[in-house]
């Protein structure tokens, strides 16, 4: 309860602002995007996709009955949060390991924020395209015969 005449209360005229400590002005945005994220899994983590009519359909598997490299993310990170991790690499192990990835980057954005320093993490062009071919070749391989074990 703030009272008006208790000095740095919001009431108190000509009162002070209280600064926000520097750290977590710094770790401000990590954290805000982690609470996006967390939002998001929550909710994948209460509404289930595998029951029909919650999530859109995926467009590329409607129209020609082809897996995309995202199908069975949802699915994969629904059985994640529920402590499925066999089921949820079944679905598709590279979201799973994309969420193991988004977790690295996070917490070395959020070390580097509180450090007050910038974070720049260094993929060449190598990298992107070495993930570009891996996720494209992923969505080919789950389509063919011999790769239907990948097939969400």
């Amino acid at each position: 309860m703030q009272r008006a005449d208790v000095p740095g209360s919001p009431a108190h005229p000509g009162a002070p602002a209280r600064p926000v400590p520097a750290a977590l002005r710094r770790a401000a945005v990590p954290l805000a995007v982690l609470g996006g994220v967390g939002a998001a899994f929550g909710y994948v983590a209460a509404v289930d996709p595998n029951s029909p009519g919650h999530y859109p359909v995926c467009p590329l598997l409607h129209y020609t009955g082809l897996y995309c490299p995202g199908c069975g993310g949802l699915r994969g990170a629904y059985a994640l949060a529920h402590g499925h991790l066999g089921t949820a690499l079944e679905c598709n192990a590279p979201a799973v390991a994309g969420y193991a990835v988004f977790a690295v980057v996070w917490t070395a954005w959020l070390v580097a924020a509180l450090r007050g320093r910038p974070f720049e993490p260094a993929l060449t062009r190598a990298h992107r395209w070495a993930f570009w071919t891996l996720l494209i070749g992923f969505g080919v391989v789950r389509n063919l015969p011999f790769g239907a074990a990948l097939a969400p």
